[in-house]
């Protein structure tokens, strides 16, 4: 069946910060006076807790393990704030979403509080960007629960048999959309390797040349 619609994921596939997460993280509890917190248990805290507002509840989770009086809302405000400054479009990402809303829907489904992924679209001023965007903090599950790839195309009046997903993550983005009966496209970056149930993948620095390709191959 042809394409229809066009979903993105944000983090790490239309969208990446200047400098590494653990530095930004590191910067973001020392302003609020919190414990060192490794990028990877915040990546564990991330995934236990992506069906909220904001990111409160993680920090609540990480300062489980550590003796602190940092509070959790402020740990979660500074890093909100280091984030939404470091973050930076992909080359041609804005450019690429705008000429295919021309002949594609194009929706964006991204993992996270809602706060912290609406903050990024504002702050990249993508809020009118896409014709429908779904934050799993609004939703009962998150990604790759099919719950969640099913929302976005009901907001996007489209099949999952006509959409095709893109994303950089192998477990929630490809596995995730293949599961629930859309395409496929793995977003990759400099050390990436091809997920083998995507329909296709291609350089994330290469997104806007060789999407439009990719998708018209497709139909």
């Amino acid at each position: 069946m042809s394409v229809a619609a066009v979903i993105f994921d944000l983090d790490y596939t239309l969208a990446i910060p200047e400098r590494e997460r653990q530095v930004i993280l590191d910067e973001a509890t020392a302003t609020a006076g919190g414990p060192s917190l490794s990028r990877e248990a915040y990546i564990d805290a991330h995934r236990r807790n992506l069906t909220n507002e904001t990111r409160t509840p993680i920090f609540a989770d990480l300062l489980t393990t550590h003796e602190s009086e940092a509070s959790p809302e402020d740990l979660a405000n500074a890093y909100r704030g280091a984030i939404e400054r470091a973050l930076v479009p992909v080359p041609g990402a804005e450019d690429l979403v705008r000429d295919l809303r021309r002949e594609y829907r194009v929706g964006l489904l991204t993992d996270g509080p809602v706060l912290a992924q609406e903050g990024k679209l504002d702050a990249l001023g993508w809020e009118n960007l896409f014709d429908a965007v779904v934050v799993t903090g609004a939703l009962a599950a998150g990604k790759p629960d099919e719950r969640a790839f099913r929302t976005v195309l009901e907001e996007l009046g489209v099949e999952r048999s006509e959409a095709v997903y893109v994303g950089d993550n192998t477990d929630t983005d490809i596995h995730g959309a293949r599961d629930a009966g859309l395409r496929a496209v793995h977003v990759l970056g400099r050390e990436g390797e091809p997920c083998p149930r995507a329909d296709a993948a291609l350089a994330r620095d290469r997104l806007g040349e060789d999407l439009p390709t990719i998708l018209s191959e497709f139909d």
